[in-house]
């Protein structure tokens, strides 16, 4: 599934083919994605020109004065700049074509992703309860500390939770960890609080360098460029299960935990 980083790498690659362009048509080949596409979307978009493209967890928002249009990539989308008058593979779904003759195309076979409609001024239920940005200073050493205090929860599934901290998938969520030398398992009530701090650093220096790196390519995902992600070169546990660590030579374990992969150092993270 592409994650925070893939997403954001998506924004920057279309961002400056769509921005202040004016949407001419909306093609809709396949309504019925995870949700189905509103009905009326191509009436709300069609004629209006693109303000800005932004990001909020891992949706995209192509903002249009009326409202804003929300992508979801899902498990295996992906956006590409494609001319208008290129004919659709199976899986292209939907076409946002541009003034300018080109279109802004999802392709998703598996058709876990999304579009959706928020309107200007509202918040859209699926954003409304989404905790902050990992790279914001909202994220925080205090923050963490207060969602932690008293938990029993395993602090892998706790920063994977969307309503604690939105875009820290199941890559970077192993990886912070063995950065920060934290055990996957470890209840998250039961961490101190300089080890929280450094956490927050991990998750933040790890994301940002997924990003400047154009994500992690995994199965399906390219970028909005149609180029592939570079982090997984540098990946030090994820998909290395049975693998010596990079640190100690230790053999790293492979567990399931909330039904996700999940390897650790068994020395190196307590």
């Amino acid at each position: 599934m592409p994650e925070l980083p893939e997403v954001e790498t998506t924004r920057r690659g279309i961002e400056p083919h769509i921005d202040g362009r004016i949407i001419t048509a909306l093609t809709v080949r396949q309504p019925k994605l995870r949700w189905p596409i509103p009905d009326q979307l191509s009436q709300w978009i069609e004629g209006a020109r693109i303000l800005s493209v932004t990001r909020r967890g891992k949706y995209l928002l192509i903002n249009l004065s009326e409202g804003s249009v929300m992508i979801h990539l899902g498990m295996s989308g992906s956006l590409y700049m494609v001319s208008a008058d290129q004919p659709a593979a199976y899986h292209d779904h939907v076409d946002m074509v541009l003034d300018n003759g080109m279109a802004l195309r999802l392709t998703d076979p598996r058709r876990f992703g999304s579009v959706l409609w928020q309107p200007a001024g509202e918040s859209h239920s699926l954003l409304e309860s989404l905790g902050p940005e990992p790279l914001s200073s909202d994220f925080n050493a205090a923050y963490l500390q207060q969602c932690c205090a008293g938990r029993k929860q395993a602090i892998k599934q706790l920063i994977m939770n969307s309503h604690i901290v939105v875009g820290v998938g199941n890559i970077y969520a192993n990886e912070a960890l063995f950065s920060a030398g934290i055990h996957p398992k470890r209840a998250a009530g039961n961490i101190s609080a300089a080890r929280l701090e450094r956490l927050v650093d991990e998750i933040k220096v790890i994301l940002a360098r997924a990003i400047a790196q154009g994500g992690t390519t995994l199965k399906d995902f390219v970028g909005g460029d149609g180029k592939p992600g570079y982090f997984k070169q540098q990946l030090n546990v994820y998909g290395r299960g049975g693998e010596p660590c990079h640190h100690c030579k230790t053999t790293l374990k492979e567990i399931r935990l909330g039904q996700r992969s999940t390897v650790y150092c068994p020395e190196c993270q307590r």
